[in-house]
């Protein structure tokens, strides 16, 4: 098998919870803008979401810090299939020789060939970028991958590891409840929290669309979902764990409608519609940071969530020429 080196003192940044779960930075942009959870239940491994080729010796070393070898991984699980959450994904099971790739129908067969998915990237970034911020997107042998429709479940060395159906930011997402914790590995759709705008422990939330298939009625319905399994906490890829659930739920759905208004206001707005719905998610981000207690100032809140303006942005827009 071939290995992947480490390079020379280099030092992922991991957090350790309880039940046998970690978040791994994926190094991707920033710190602490992309997490990678690790699940370990009695010596072996599920990894959930891999970043980018970039993150992989992070993981590893991560992984042998913990005294972890790349066989005793048997899951690389896929929340969805945008490349900040599955770029790395063929590197990975290159790396992880036993491991079986679990993914939702509808982006099982972009693993298998990812041309199409590398080309929305493309359009979206443009090649040179695209190539510098995820390296070369593997295929992955169609016989390594399982599909997870909803109500679907794996079993990590007997932990039990179900899946739930969660559209609205995608639709080739997927949330993971995990029953010995209890808790929720919840991608995309439970929202983005960085933790540069925690507040005395208090942890700040928006939703995060994409530049296509954002859609609010799904949306909804996936955070009713995810709150309707009780889970304590939530670990979000954008960054890892939260909790007060039931609050932060209603914050997501305040938001949800917030941007589908504005998106229904800016309908007819032409050649301008772009440029508005800019402005008007960036005044959704910073009223409710004001609201929410904040102390830093605008500038400083869209420097941290400046990617994801646009991204909303651009979602909003799909959506209204979809309707």
């Amino acid at each position: 098998m071939r290995r992947y080196p480490i390079p020379p003192g280099i030092m992922p940044q991991v957090i350790d919870y309880e039940h046998g779960i970690s978040a791994i930075d994926s190094g991707y942009h920033r710190p602490m803008l992309d997490a990678i959870h690790l699940i370990v239940e009695g010596g072996r491994a599920a990894i959930v979401d891999t970043g980018t080729n970039h993150s992989v010796p992070l993981v590893l070393e991560a992984m042998r810090q913990k005294g972890l070898t790349p066989e005793q991984v048997d899951y690389v699980i896929l929340t969805h299939i945008h490349l900040d959450h599955a770029g790395g994904a063929g590197l990975f099971m290159r790396t992880f020789p036993n491991a079986t790739l679990t993914v939702h129908p509808r982006g099982a067969r972009h693993m298998a060939d990812p041309s199409k998915l590398i080309a929305g990237t493309v359009a979206v970034y443009g090649s040179e970028p695209t190539r510098e911020m995820y390296g070369d997107v593997l295929p992955i042998a169609a016989e390594r991958i399982i599909e997870t429709p909803h109500e679907a479940s794996i079993r990590l060395n007997g932990r039990e590891l179900q899946f739930l159906d969660t559209p609205g930011h995608a639709r080739h997402h997927v949330a993971i409840r995990d029953t010995r914790s209890g808790h929720v590995f919840s991608g995309d759709v439970f929202g983005i929290s960085y933790r540069e705008m925690d507040e005395g422990g208090r942890q700040f939330i928006v939703p995060t669309s994409s530049p296509v298939q954002f859609d609010p009625g799904p949306y909804h319905s996936s955070i009713d979902l995810i709150l309707g399994t009780k889970p304590e906490a939530v670990y979000v890829t954008h960054y890892s764990r939260i909790g007060d659930i039931p609050a932060k739920a209603e914050v997501l759905h305040r938001l949800v409608d917030a941007h589908a208004e504005l998106g229904l206001r800016e309908k007819d707005a032409g050649s301008e519609r772009p440029a508005r719905l800019r402005e008007g998610v960036k005044c959704i981000f910073l009223e409710e940071a004001r609201r929410w207690g904040s102390h830093l100032p605008d500038a400083r809140i869209l420097d941290i969530y400046s990617n994801d303006v646009e991204l909303n942005a651009q979602g909003l827009g799909f959506w209204l020429d979809s309707l």
